[in-house]
């Protein structure tokens, strides 16, 4: 089987997924970048992996590799597309092999609604890539967003063919219970917070807890993780209200460092709202044994947060708060919850697990068998 998966350029979010398939199907398998990597992600410590590994083409390099990628997209017996031209995916749909798009969900704004729903490039890409092959029996779906299944059914399209997809970050191994009596014997429950200080992921959420919890004297001290726009604005607020010693604004930290700041951390808290695509920090803090308390509406939650089980889910200010408070007073739950969330991140949402069930659905679809998946990646949407 040859699968080509194409996208603007390679993740971290991505990476470990692409060399489970390149394990699976060697040479078969290739990652097509279709543009270099934005400026802006460099700024922010990302790196540029499209030269690390040897299973990505660079579609934007030469002309020769731009001959490639169009050559590997039309000869592969499954495409996965998350970016291409329109005249590639329909002389695929022509010679009637499988494609999968890759997308989170429809109904995020980032734009705004006015200046998204009514801008007609945006629309017609839309059109172009969703709706002007509808009805074709070979086109399906792979949703990066747990709301997305929803949004594309609410329009009529992919019915019956939309899959549950995501993020799959490298697997750290920990004993876990060693890691977790670490994390308990911090002098004060230590909370993280990693995200841009933008609107969406509501910065100011985590300075009126800290704020609230302060006044209510509990043993805690907050760590924010990231830069933005808002950061200065969160700074100042901060120190306005006299929080310096509960709340720390560390700043920008490399990816790679991220994790040992979560290694440390009892609780994380995930604050942005539904223009959060997917949200790979919940697969970190998850990953380093935290005990979570997230937003419903960001796009992985409900993949990958059962409440009271691997995570809390919060709807309301006032719910996050009393969670967090929960969380606070009680070690027993704290302990549980950063087990559980070890265990589902480490044994069910992985590159492996990933690459496994939808090599199968591939299979089942192509040789019309049985698809057995029930649960997890590449599920039924």
């Amino acid at each position: 089987m040859k699968v080509v998966f194409i996208s603007n350029f390679l993740t971290h979010h991505q990476v470990p997924f692409c060399l489970e398939m390149q394990k699976r199907l060697g040479d078969n398998f290739k990652f097509i970048s279709t543009v270099k990597i934005f400026d802006w992600r460099l700024k922010l410590g990302f790196k540029d992996l499209d030269n690390e590994y040897d299973f990505v083409v660079k579609a934007y390099e030469n002309e020769e590799s731009k001959a490639l990628a169009k050559k590997l997209t039309l000869d592969s017996d499954v495409a996965i597309i998350g970016s291409t031209t329109d005249e590639i995916l329909e002389e695929r749909l022509k010679q009637d092999k499988l494609i999968f798009r890759y997308r989170a969900r429809v109904f995020i704004f980032p734009d705004g609604f006015i200046k998204t729903v009514f801008n007609k490039e945006k629309i017609k890409l839309f059109y172009d890539r969703h709706i002007k092959f509808r009805k074709n029996k070979n086109l399906y779906m792979l949703c990066a967003n747990a709301y997305g299944p929803k949004d594309f059914e609410f329009l009529g399209l992919y019915k019956e063919k939309i899959y549950k997809w995501g993020y799959f970050l490298e697997t750290n191994r920990y004993d876990i219970d060693k890691l977790i009596e670490q994390k308990e014997s911090n002098k004060k429950i230590e909370i993280i917070w990693v995200a841009r200080f933008i609107k969406w992921k509501h910065p100011e959420v985590v300075v009126k807890l800290a704020k609230r919890l302060k006044k209510q004297n509990y043993n805690f001290h907050i760590k924010m993780l990231g830069t933005g726009k808002l950061e200065e604005k969160t700074r100042k607020k901060v120190k306005k209200l006299g929080l310096e010693d509960v709340l720390e604004i560390v700043g920008q930290v490399p990816s790679d460092k991220v994790k040992d700041y979560m290694e440390k951390a009892n609780i994380f808290i995930g604050t942005s709202d539904s223009q959060e695509g997917w949200g790979a920090v919940i697969n970190e803090s998850m990953n380093a044994g935290c005990a979570l308390v997230a937003n419903k509406k960001m796009g992985s939650v409900p993949s990958l947060l059962k409440d009271g089980e691997t995570g809390l889910i919060y709807t309301s200010y006032k719910e996050l708060e009393y969670k967090v408070k929960l969380l606070i007073n009680d070690k027993e739950l704290r302990e549980k919850l950063g087990k559980n969330a070890y265990t589902y991140i480490t044994e069910k949402w992985t590159g492996s697990v990933a690459a496994n069930n939808l090599i199968e659905l591939f299979d089942s679809i192509i040789n019309k068998k049985e698809y057995k998946i029930k649960e997890g990646p590449a599920s039924k949407g």
